[in-house]
């Protein structure tokens, strides 16, 4: 394609630059993946329902009593409240590897934009932090 110069910047298709290689392969991926899906519907089996399928399996062995155990929610809290501080810390470190080169303004980002965005980063965390300890989550009863 010839590309059309309007002053001194030519314009370009935008699939000109290598993208129209991506949705090649999306749709590719889209397709083999919707193919796999009709294919097993198409070829598997029916699974007859019966009283044994809706059981619990326990090794091979007979169960006795009720087999669904409740699990404390405290723990599932608690592990969900670790997840969120813990991702948080993937989150802030990719600008604490690169702080020296913010200051330095080699990076082009004002120092006050990366104030700004680790200020509402902790902002939200902060908020987070203050919901879960007013709602009682933080208290292992």
């Amino acid at each position: 394609m010839i590309p059309v110069v309007v002053g001194s910047n030519p314009i370009t298709h935008p699939m000109d630059n290598g993208h129209w290689i991506l949705l090649i392969f999306l749709f590719l991926g889209a397709f083999v993946a919707a193919a796999a899906i009709i294919v097993g519907k198409l070829l598997c089996f029916r699974s007859k329902d019966g009283k044994h399928k809706y059981e619990a399996y326990e090794c091979g062995m007979d169960t006795f009593g009720n087999a669904r155990v409740q699990f404390k929610v405290g723990y599932v809290v608690f592990a969900l409240i670790f997840l969120v501080f813990d991702v948080e810390a993937l989150f802030l470190f990719p600008i604490l590897v690169h702080w020296q080169s913010i200051v330095d303004g080699s990076l082009g980002i004002p120092i006050w934009l990366a104030f700004l965005d680790l200020g509402i980063f902790f902002a939200v965390l902060v908020a987070g932090l203050a919901y879960s300890w007013k709602k009682g989550w933080l208290q292992w009863n």
